[in-house]
């Protein structure tokens, strides 16, 4: 028996979720030991409509203009969404943890899977709301079975991941059946130290009777969560169902289920394979179009990417389980390695599960860093979830360390002995197990490549120019695992993001760089606007975004806009519907992410961000910086310089060439972002304008206040 010791705790009412809302939140804090239940109301359902939108709403009225991700008062919001929990419409289970970042040093919001969306909201509540730092490890339990919020102080040393959750979870459990009916938030060791780390929500396979694990991966969600001294949060609700939101028309959210679900069974085997492989299919696809990032975003294609590819995925996953990360997804597509014996750290030789990897990790872990053993990348994979480890950010930031190395700007001196040339799996691993012991040069690695590259410029004499070209982050995050050299659209998809180069936000590399589907510069900003709108608007439900456009009907090609999927949007209409009971086109859908999304801008704002010189790439993301990346696509960029540049590159040395290709595509950049702040409404300093705020009904007095100054304003 588990001695539990109770420090706070909170008595509530249990009541049915109506329509989709439970319509209140949870706050918590950890400092003066209040726990209350705090309503939603009609604004906040109308303006910010839920997820993403209710966290940037709480985590807006609970700090100051100068708080930092360290200060007390900031928060770690977690929440849900009205269409959430639809068992029956495949990728229904996604929570938004909202709260300060300790890489950007802004508003951050990154989604996850699992079931703790879902049993959150059966348990009551929209959103939880955690303030303030305990003065000891603790752990927040939120029983919706008996209508108790506690918090305990930790019952367990184990701070790791996969332990810790299952060690919760075994507390918790009435029996075996009862582990379905809770979910986990746990981070790990590494988190403790490294701004990069992330949190893990857990949800129970029932076939291989083991805890599963999908993370909150993006801006140091999990440094937050430990810095706050939580080990963990559960969250227990039991007979979740079909028709616990109560939904207004059932027949409608049927009607959507059915398509969908028929698609799935039919197309998906000849489509992506999600069934299979998940996202681990867009290996051999981006290898083949250039756009796999290869030796820290020099290549986009590499001779041994084969042995990464989904043919090895499907090997190495353990198949014919039901794969889906929330109860009833019909899509399945959170694979795993079962019976995994990690080589090194503390779990050498033993029998461990390995989720995933998806595309990002195997792409970033792999390519991305020249390791091409795709036991390494497991390994690598596995540490980063067990550890508490954002996958992209510790890739990108590896490749990035080990260009420097490679380049001579760092040293064995500066490693600590560690060589990270490129593919070296066994430096890798070391810096992950230094970064979750608290020591050597894996505590640097930890810091994010945006404080390195001035780090090696200011204390080793590295070129500032260079590191800030070959750092891949914008705004302070590393960018997801994408080649953008040849896509402008996509350049754009990742220097304008809100919270900085995550795919989630924009991915317009086929619809530009393949297809061509967007060749001028107006057309590339409306698709700069609705492409993020409609993204955001899944962070706003709870919704997971592969459903949408991972498998599409048979017939999609031939619609007049075969990039939204307009089958799949209808069916999003009729789900809102469905639910909420309120009736909504696809346009009702973008105004409302719109609210959000400019709601998300003037908060960058206000915490010194927000403005044009914060959306500019680094110039690896738009073009060759070194010599030997000219030269590995000479016959190209020669072509470009003749064909659309204007200049004859015969007789020019390869750096003339560069520079001029820079000056040329910088500038084209410039010119997109002039383009996408007009179709947004923004001045030409990226700055929601009064009119723009007023229609989105977010024109709230200090809103207009803080963004009156930036009005005139028109300079970079």
């Amino acid at each position: 028996m588990i001695k539990r010791k109770v420090l706070h705790e909170f008595h509530y009412e249990l009541r049915p979720v109506d329509r989709g809302y439970a319509n209140r939140t949870l706050y918590i804090n950890l400092e003066d030991g209040t726990i209350k239940s705090k309503p939603v109301t009609r604004q906040m359902k109308e303006t910010f409509t839920g997820g993403r939108g209710f966290g940037l709403w709480l985590l807006w009225n609970a700090i100051h203009d100068d708080s930092k991700w360290y200060d007390p008062e900031n928060e770690l919001v977690v929440a849900n969404g009205p269409i959430c929990g639809t068992l029956s419409y495949p990728g229904t289970g996604k929570s938004t943890v909202v709260t300060l970042s300790p890489l950007t040093e802004s508003v951050i919001d990154s989604n996850v899977g699992g079931m703790f969306a879902s049993l959150l909201k059966g348990a009551g509540w929209d959103a939880l709301e955690i303030q303030g730092k305990a003065d000891r490890e603790v752990i927040i339990v939120i029983d919706g079975d008996s209508g108790q919020v506690t918090v305990e102080e930790a019952p367990f040393e184990e701070t790791n991941s996969p332990v810790l959750a299952t060690k919760l979870l075994s507390m918790m459990a009435k029996n075996e059946r009862d582990k379905r009916n809770i979910s986990t938030l746990t981070a790990g060791e590494a988190a403790e130290h490294a701004l990069i780390g992330m949190i893990n929500s857990s949800w129970y396979d029932i076939r291989r009777q083991e805890i599963r694990l999908k993370q909150a991966g993006r801006g140091g969600t999990g440094r937050v969560m430990r810095d706050k001294k939580i080990k963990g949060v559960v969250v227990r609700y039991t007979g979740w169902n079909a028709n616990s939101n109560n939904p207004a028309n059932p027949e409608l959210i049927r009607k959507a289920s059915k398509r969908i679900t028929k698609e799935i069974a039919a197309l998906d085997d000849q489509q992506n394979q999600m069934r299979k492989v998940g996202t681990a299919h867009l290996v051999e696809i981006m290898d083949d179009y250039d756009l796999l990032p290869v030796h820290n975003y020099r290549y986009g294609s590499h001779p041994e990417a084969e042995k990464i590819d989904s043919s090895v995925w499907k090997k190495l996953f353990t198949q014919n389980m039901v794969d889906g990360c929330h109860y009833g997804c019909a899509l399945s597509c959170s694979h795993a390695v079962d019976g995994f014996h990690p080589r090194t750290g503390p779990y050498a030789g033993e029998f461990v599960l390995v989720d995933g990897p998806e595309y990002e990790s195997a792409a970033g872990l792999g390519a991305n860093m020249g390791i091409f053993n795709p036991l390494d990348v497991l390994e690598l994979n596995y540490y980063c979830d067990t550890y508490g480890i954002d996958t992209i950010s510790f890739a990108s930031t590896t490749a990035f360390v080990m260009e420097c190395y490679e380049e001579g700007i760092i040293n064995d001196k500066i490693t600590g002995g560690l060589q990270f040339n490129w593919g070296n799996a066994d430096a890798a691993l070391e810096a992950l197990h230094q970064m979750a012991r608290g020591e050597g040069f894996g505590l640097m690695i930890g810091l994010g490549s945006h404080r390195l590259k001035k780090l090696f410029a200011e204390a080793y004499g590295g070129n500032a120019r260079f590191l800030n070209d070959i750092a891949v982050e914008i705004k302070g995050l590393e960018a997801s695992e994408y080649m953008t050299k040849e896509s402008l659209a996509q350049q754009g998809g990742y220097g304008l993001a809100t919270k900085g180069p995550q795919h989630d936000e924009a991915w317009l590399i086929f619809m530009d760089m393949v297809s061509n589907q967007i060749p001028t510069f107006e057309d590339k900003a409306e698709a700069l606007h609705y492409f993020p709108m409609w993204r955001t608007w899944f962070s706003l439900h709870g919704l997971c975004k592969l459903p949408w456009n991972d498998i599409e009907p048979a017939d999609n090609g031939e619609t007049d806009e075969p990039a939204k999927v307009p089958q799949h949007v209808e069916n999003y209409t009729w789900l809102h519907e469905g639910v909420t009971g309120i009736p909504v086109t696809g346009n009702d859908l973008i105004l409302q992410s719109e609210k959000v999304y400019n709601f998300q801008r003037v908060f960058n704002l206000r915490l010194g961000f927000g403005t044009r010189k914060y959306d500019i790439p680094p110039y690896r993301l738009v073009g060759p910086v070194t010599v030997d990346e000219y030269e590995s696509r000479a016959e190209r960029y020669d072509k470009q310089l003749k064909d659309e540049i204007g200049v004859d590159p015969e007789g020019l040395s390869t750096e003339e060439k560069i520079a001029v290709t820079r000056r040329y595509r910088e500038g084209r950049y410039q010119r997109l972002v002039d383009a996408v702040y007009k179709r947004r409404g923004w001045t030409s300093n990226g700055v929601p304008t009064l009119r723009t705020l007023k229609r989105l009904g977010i024109d709230f007095p200090d809103v207009v206040k803080l963004v009156a100054p930036y009005q005139e304003n028109s300079a970079g």
